[in-house]
């Protein structure tokens, strides 16, 4: 690997920004001062240090993030906040969120740069369940149930899959839990538009097996455990 592009991926900055530190001979490989950019070093072998200080080699990262309401679920925006402007003291530069969340809704999301987790977290064919707490305008039924277990019409080709709904409190604001399977465009509230109601609040709560947990606040994260990143595996085999 290039050193330039080493040193990019482990956050000390830009590749411009690199190649200044470069310049100042502040990088050393295996203890010697390295000024070239395009120097190949072997991460996992080869000793690098910025100012003294170890630059040690971090292949993925995972975290577990609180989103909050209000900022976009992406690496860059020019309107908005992004869910990547809370995550300050990361190794990678080049983590991205694993799915998306609306603007308005919170809940768990989950931050990495191992891309193959990724796509198979979000393939259909996984059946990977993502499940949400609601606050809907209206009395959510046992008619709601069946309907989502039977799957909905929210307007495209084919209904959903089979969604589980389950009732807290029925009421005209009811809450409710709903586990599903997909991540179609604002699927939870189309789904409950189908049936005549409208989410006035959401959050996810889990994702396969990782839980959002009391300890973490909104804009709040931290890292994946090495149980939950092999559960993860286990779940995408």
């Amino acid at each position: 690997m290039r050193l330039d592009k080493f040193l990019t991926e482990m956050g000390l900055g830009t590749r411009s920004e690199v190649k200044k530190i470069l310049k100042t001979k502040q990088i050393t490989v295996n203890g010697e001062i390295v000024t070239k950019p395009e120097t190949k070093v072997e991460p996992e072998n080869d000793q690098i240090s910025y100012k003294g200080e170890p630059v040690t080699y971090c292949e993925y990262e995972y975290y577990l993030f609180y989103k909050p309401a209000g900022c976009v679920t992406a690496t860059e925006d020019q309107l908005h906040k992004t869910v990547m402007d809370y995550l300050t003291d990361t190794v990678r530069s080049d983590l991205f969120p694993v799915g998306r969340l609306d603007i308005d809704t919170e809940g768990l999301l989950l931050i990495t740069n191992d891309g193959a987790l990724a796509h198979d977290l979000l393939s259909p064919a996984k059946h990977v369940e993502k499940t949400y707490y609601a606050v809907i305008d209206g009395v959510v039924t046992e008619k709601d149930v069946n309907s989502f277990e039977n799957g909905v019409d929210i307007g495209e080709e084919k209904l959903t899959k089979p969604g589980k709904l389950r009732i807290l409190k029925s009421e005209p604001e009811s809450e409710i839990e709903l586990t599903i399977t997909e991540g179609r465009f604002h699927q939870v509230k189309r789904m409950f538009e189908a049936v005549g109601k409208k989410v006035l609040y959401l959050k996810r709560i889990s994702m396969g097996p990782l839980q959002l947990t009391d300890d973490l606040k909104p804009g709040e994260y931290r890292p994946l455990t090495e149980e939950e990143i092999t559960a993860l595996k286990i779940v995408n085999k």
